[in-house]
Order: structure tokens, then sequence, then C-alpha cells
């Protein structure tokens, strides 16, 4: 049973917090060390009703449910309140029979407890299951397992560019032989040269980023080799490193996994 408090002017209130009005009734019944067979609804009733109250004093909301089951309770007060029948019959108890006005509300807590003891069987059951079966992992631990690798291994894209620019400002300073037109090379055939090139070079000679540019003077040809190259790097075909700040890049081949 859980526990909630709640400020009122300058002292603090502590008010057990109940599921519902059975939950509350069970409380007041064990509480009182009562028979459930012969509740005394008077007690219960002036007990059940100052529990509301100081409910309402301290701004909690009272639920539909609870004033219904108040209303209940005062209804089997009044009418145990009324005189008996003068013939009433008597049974083997000595006692008066008839229909007690309490029997419907024991019945109703008799159940509401039986299902109350299975439940908290079956919360037991699920907290040892978790003790058995349960398993606490660390994402940090398992994080490396999801990381892909970086195919731009330490390289900036800032050092790509740079490297781009330094390119360009060759080519523009280097006069052209002939104004020749030449057939323009797409990206895709591009990339195929570049991988074809990049492969059957030996593991321990990689290929320098600005060398595949030196046979292409057109700014125009320029762009399509740096555009097939970061698709390749993109689709993981290469990849480019750069092995101290502001060195050379390198493009290796990714091993096929």
């Amino acid at each position: 049973m859980t526990k909630a408090g709640s400020a009122v002017t300058a002292y603090q209130v502590n008010l057990p917090v109940f599921e519902g009005p059975f939950d509350l009734l069970v409380h007041l019944i064990e509480k009182n060390k009562v028979n459930i067979y012969d509740i005394p609804i008077a007690q219960i009733t002036a007990e059940y009703l100052a529990y509301l109250r100081q409910m309402e004093e301290i701004d909690l909301e009272v639920t539909s449910s609870f004033l219904l089951m108040a209303a209940q309770l005062l209804a089997i007060k009044a009418r145990m309140l009324l005189p008996k029948p003068p013939k009433a019959p008597v049974d083997d108890d000595g006692e008066e029979a008839g229909d007690d006005p309490r029997q419907e509300l024991v019945d109703k807590l008799l159940e509401y407890r039986k299902y109350k003891a299975v439940a908290e069987l079956l919360r037991s059951r699920e907290v040892e299951q978790i003790a058995v079966y349960g398993r606490v992992v660390d994402p940090s631990t398992m994080s490396h397992l999801f990381q892909e690798e970086n195919p731009l291994e330490g390289v900036m894209l800032g050092d790509i560019l740079a490297a781009l620019r330094k390119v360009l400002n060759r080519q523009e300073k280097e006069e052209p032989v002939a104004d020749i037109p030449r057939e323009e090379i797409s990206i895709q055939v591009r990339m195929q040269e570049l991988l074809e090139y990049i492969t059957t070079r030996p593991k321990d000679d990689p290929v320098v980023f600005s060398s595949i540019f030196h046979e292409h003077r057109r700014p125009g040809e320029v762009i399509v080799t740096f555009l097939a190259v970061l698709e390749l790097v993109r689709m993981k075909k290469i990849r480019a490193i750069q092995r101290s700040p502001l060195g050379e890049i390198y493009l290796i081949e990714v091993p096929v996994s």
C-alpha cells in the first residue's frame, strides 16, 4: 500500500492512499481487528467518513466510487437502526433470523480480499521470475557492436575540401596546351576507374588523394573525380585516412567482409 503526502498550512499530513473503497474498508476492518462477518457498521462508517473528510481537507480528489460506498454504508447503518419486526423468527444460535443488511457488503468484501490476495501472489511471483531470469544490460558494453566503421578515418571535411582547392588552384595556374574538346566522363565511369586503380595498388603503397587529379586539367573533370571519390567513400568501397594533422590524405580499399 503506497503513501502520499500533501501539505496543509504549515504542517505535513500523511494519508494512506487506497486503490478503491473496498481497499479502504478492508484496511479499517483489519486495523480494528473486527470479524468481517460481524462488522460493527456504525464504527466502520464513522471511520470511513472521517477518512473522506481528511481527503477533502488536504485537497485530495474524492472519487465517485468512494462517495457511493459512503452512501451505501449510511444506508446499511440506517437499516440496522430500524426496529426489528416483533415476531421475527429465531435461529439455532438464539439470534433473530432474516436478511442481514450487511450481508451483501460482506460478500463483496470477501470476494475483493480473495482477488487482492491472488494479485499479491502474482506480483510476488513476477518479482521472483525477474530476479531469476532478468538481466540488466549496460548499454555501454554493447554499443561497440552497433558502431559503424568511419570511412573518413581521422579526416575532416575541411581537409578534403582544402585538398580539392589546392588541386583546382594548381590547375588554374597551368596554361592549357590546346583547347581540344574531349568526351565528357560520367561519375559512374570515373568511380569504376578509381576503384580499379585503388584496389590494384599494393597495401603498403596507398593512393595519394591529390595524385588522382594529375591527368585531369579541366575543372569539370576535377569536380567529377572529386564527386566519384565521395560516392565511393559513402558506399564504403574505399576509405580516406590521414596519418597526421594537415598531412596527406590517402585512399585505400575497404576489404569485403
